[in-house]
């Protein structure tokens, strides 16, 4: 088959399948800030947070917890030592909201290389109610958060989750790091949701303990080196859906580094080699660099101008994505172009560095994913 040929379709099946992906996210994400789902019921909640030092906006984000539009909850906050100095912001938000049930607990459980998880095993088994929250530190919750996770929850889910979008980016690297967050990371995971076949991830996710209790409780979650994968390749094979919350929750980002931002990539990359090796072999062609290849081959084999071929594409590219997030109601700025196009072409190194290494620091833990899990 000739060589035009090979990339003229390539080009066209890239470009259909990212006008389908922002096009069903956009129209998916308007449809519920229009008519927001209601839960069929509103049954009590335990609010986990793990939490560990201090990061920016992270007292808006833990105060938010305490303002939920829900009749009953619970906040339980879990800390590893007490001489974390987020311990006195937690105690302050606790005395300043004695209307809501909360409490901090200290201890680790090292059941796994996981620290968040060895973080939050207490928490889980002290939680009182069978609806239980697991929410990062540094994710801001709208008063209608309970209401957006449990109307998610439809016959046949075992869990409901939702994956960050970024926001109050300040600097150039924070609105790098909304590019990947926003607009590719989150789009794609709603559109994988949408074709149902949702994936857990480890932002916010609730669960019930009446349906993880019987597969191994929390205890669990220790077979992987993250929770979100472990929790997917837990309920998936017992018939249980993973369902994606169509409108995800905030995560204040404030100021960032190059290094801070690349490294957290290389660290998700690097899980989602090892615990998911066959989707992450074929995930170098979900950003623009294989269809800007193809675009170029396609315009050489054809005669055409190779330059205005690639500027023609990409333009249709980011305006997709930027259409996306002005009707998502996400985080779009001056920068925001520039950045998802240093974000596609960072994508193959990134891709490559989470093939050849192992290694990656993780809240300040260094961690290596050939080391197997201890317990659980």
């Amino acid at each position: 088959m000739p060589i035009e040929a090979v990339a003229s379709g390539a080009c066209t099946l890239f470009a259909l399948a990212h006008l389908a992906s922002t096009s069903v996210v956009a129209w998916w994400t308007a449809r519920d800030r229009q008519r927001p789902a209601l839960p069929a019921e509103r049954p009590p909640v335990t609010l986990l947070r793990p939490v560990r030092g201090l990061e920016n906006h992270l007292e808006d984000a833990l105060a938010s917890s305490f303002a939920l539009d829900w009749p009953e909850y619970e906040i339980v906050f879990c800390v590893k030592d007490a001489d974390d100095p987020v311990v006195p912001l937690v105690e302050r938000l606790i005395a300043a909201h004695p209307q809501v049930p909360a409490r901090l607990l200290v201890g680790d459980d090292p059941i796994s290389i996981n620290p968040k998880l060895n973080n939050t095993v207490k928490g889980w088994r002290a939680a009182r109610f069978d609806h239980i929250a697991m929410v990062d530190s540094n994710v801001v919750l709208p008063r209608d958060f309970l209401d957006r996770l449990l109307a998610a929850w439809t016959p046949g889910t075992g869990l409901v989750c939702a994956p960050p979008i970024g926001a109050r980016a300040e600097g150039f690297w924070a609105e790098l790091e909304v590019a990947f967050l926003n607009t590719y990371q989150t789009r794609w995971q709603l559109f994988a949701d949408f074709l149902g076949n949702g994936f857990a991830q480890g932002k916010v996710m609730l669960y019930r303990r009446s349906i993880l209790e019987p597969l191994g409780g929390i205890e669990a979650l220790a077979a992987e080196p993250a929770e979100d994968a472990a929790t997917t390749k837990l309920l998936r094979p017992r018939g249980y859906r993973i369902r994606l919350v169509p409108r995800p929750f905030e995560q204040a980002l404030g100021r960032r580094t190059f290094r801070e931002v690349w490294n957290r990539q290389v660290r998700w990359a690097r899980l989602r080699r090892e615990t998911f090796p066959h989707f992450y072999a074929v995930e170098i062609a979900s950003g623009a660099a294989l269809p800007s290849l193809a675009c170029g081959l396609w315009a050489w084999a054809a005669g055409m101008p190779v330059i205005p071929a690639l500027i023609l594409l990409l333009g249709f590219w980011y305006t997709a994505e930027a259409a996306l997030a002005r009707s998502a109601g996400w985080h779009l700025s001056r920068w925001s172009v520039p950045a998802m196009l240093l974000r596609d072409l960072a994508l193959p190194v990134l891709y490559v560095q989470g093939w050849v290494g192992n290694g990656f620091v993780w809240r300040g833990n260094a961690m290596r994913l050939a080391e197997p899990a201890r317990g659980g």
